[in-house]
């Protein structure tokens, strides 16, 4: 039999060896920025999402950029998908992985679109090398509690075999509002979704890369 796994992120997933159950516990609105970081000629953009991508879409076209840079496939594929060539992918899909591979020209000017709860790290170590960071808080999260309640109700009634993780924003979801629950079948990407998760005192399991599939292959391992 299938294992039902409940995935939590935004956008919709499915494999073929598992039944997946799409709750995503958060939801996004659009933030105000001030459009004159548009009149700026950058170097790169980095798109750290496909939210991140599917949010600047209606300011891409006003904005000069001589190189793209996406973190993770999917990204990449939906940069694709819209139109925008992609000129650089790190291997591992992160951020810390992103920094250890990226190289750009002395003080070069750089657009960082992304969520205004993103991970700091990015933006702060490229303007530490001498780049000329701008960082854009295109949307913002917010817990969508009713799902919320809905995926706890799953757990703690044994209907599903595991729960995925893909953000530390959808841990704080879920543990925020439901932070006892009798549940150990914790999948997540990342270390610092993994570091989140265990300072609500649960331990998940880490996928081998920043993908939903690495994530699914660690279920599978369990012998489902």
């Amino acid at each position: 039999m299938k294992p039902t796994v409940i995935m939590t992120q935004t956008l919709a997933y499915q494999h073929e060896q598992v039944n997946v159950c799409h709750m995503p516990l958060l939801s996004t609105v659009a933030c105000s920025f001030d459009p004159k970081v548009l009149e700026i000629e950058y170097d790169w953009l980095i798109f750290s999402s496909q939210n991140a991508v599917a949010y600047f879409m209606k300011y891409f076209g006003q904005v000069r950029v001589k190189h793209i840079a996406a973190i993770g496939k999917k990204t990449q594929e939906y940069c694709e998908e819209q139109g925008i060539a992609v000129d650089f992918v790190p291997d591992d899909f992160s951020q810390e992985g992103f920094l250890a591979q990226f190289e750009a020209d002395a003080h070069a000017a750089i657009l960082l679109p992304s969520s205004a709860q993103a991970r700091p790290k990015l933006a702060t170590e490229l303007g530490q090398r001498g780049y000329k960071v701008t960082k854009v808080d295109l949307y913002d999260i917010e817990a969508n509690e009713a799902v919320v309640d809905q995926v706890y109700a799953m757990l703690v009634n044994q209907q599903a075999d595991a729960i995925t993780f893909a953000s530390s924003s959808a841990v704080r979801a879920l543990y925020d509002r439901h932070p006892n629950i009798d549940f150990d079948g914790l999948y997540v990407i990342g270390v610092p979704t993994q570091k989140t998760l265990s300072r609500y005192g649960y331990q998940g399991i880490v996928a081998e890369s920043q993908t939903l599939d690495a994530m699914i292959d660690k279920i599978l391992e369990k012998g489902f």
